[in-house]
C-alpha cells in the first residue's frame, strides 16, 4: 500500500468500527448496570415491605383491642355521639379557660 489516500481510507474505516463496537460495548454495560440497579432496588423496596407488614402484623396481634372495641369503647353510635359530646365540652371549657388568660394579660 503504497497509495496514502488508500492507506488513510482504510484506516478511518477500522477506526470507525473499532469506535462503534467500543459505544456499542459501553452502551450495553450502561443498560446492564442501569437493569441490575432497577432489579436491587426492586428487591429492596420488596424486602422493606415484607419487614414492614411482618412488624404490623406482629404488633397487630399484640394489641389488645378487637374489632369494634378500641381503648374502651364500644363502636355503637350513641357511645360515639357521647364522645363527641364530651370533647365539644372539654374545647368549650378550654376556649373560655383561653379567653379568661388573654383577659388576664391585657
Amino acid at each position: 500500500m503504497s497509495n496514502p489516500v488508500i492507506h488513510a481510507f482504510f484506516f478511518g474505516r477500522a477506526l470507525a468500527e473499532v469506535l462503534t463496537e467500543k459505544v456499542e460495548e459501553a452502551f450495553t454495560n450502561a443498560l446492564s448496570e442501569v437493569g441490575k440497579f432497577d432489579a436491587q432496588t426492586r428487591e429492596n423496596l420488596r424486602q422493606l415491605i415484607e419487614e414492614v407488614q411482618l412488624r404490623a402484623d406482629k404488633q397487630a396481634e399484640q394489641t389488645p383491642y378487637t374489632e369494634g372495641n378500641y381503648a374502651g369503647y364500644s363502636n355503637s353510635q350513641g357511645d360515639l355521639q357521647e364522645i363527641i359530646d364530651e370533647l365539644r365540652a372539654d374545647i368549650a371549657r378550654l376556649k373560655a379557660e383561653l379567653k379568661n388568660y388573654r383577659d388576664q394579660s391585657v
